[in-house]
C-alpha cells in the first residue's frame, strides 16, 4: 500500500477511535477521492448505515460545489429521518477545502455537530 494511503488510514483510525455514533447521533463519515466525495451517517452501536450521499450523479460544477451539494443532500436525508445532530468524522483528511465545504453545507441546512 502506498505510504500516503497508509498514513491517511492511520490518521482516520486515530480520529475514529475518539468518535462513536449512535442511532440518535450518528457519525458522519467522509470519503474523498481525487474526483468524488461521499458521506455516510453510521450508527456504530448497531453497525448500520442510516443515510448516505455522493456526487457521482452530479455532472456540472467544481469539486467544491459538488461537495456542497453532497452536504445539502445528506442534511436533507437526515432531517427526513428526524435526525438533527451528528458527530463529524473527517476520515483522516484535513478540515479544509471539500471536507470543510461539505460540513458547512450540512450545518447550514440544519444539522449540528
Amino acid at each position: 500500500m502506498l505510504a500516503k494511503v497508509k498514513n491517511r488510514i492511520r490518521r482516520a483510525q486515530r480520529v475514529r477511535s475518539k468518535l462513536q455514533g449512535t442511532a440518535q447521533k450518528p457519525r458522519l463519515s467522509v470519503f474523498r477521492s481525487n474526483t468524488h466525495i461521499s458521506v455516510q451517517a453510521i450508527d456504530d452501536v448497531n453497525s448500520v448505515t442510516l443515510a448516505s450521499a455522493n456526487d457521482t450523479a452530479i455532472k456540472k460544477g467544481t469539486k467544491t460545489q459538488k461537495a456542497q451539494s453532497v452536504g445539502e443532500a445528506i442534511a436533507k436525508a437526515l432531517l427526513d429521518k428526524k435526525i438533527k445532530t451528528c458527530v463529524f468524522d473527517r476520515g483522516g483528511y484535513l478540515y479544509h477545502g471539500r471536507v470543510k465545504a461539505l460540513a458547512e453545507a450540512a450545518r447550514s441546512n440544519g444539522i449540528t455537530f
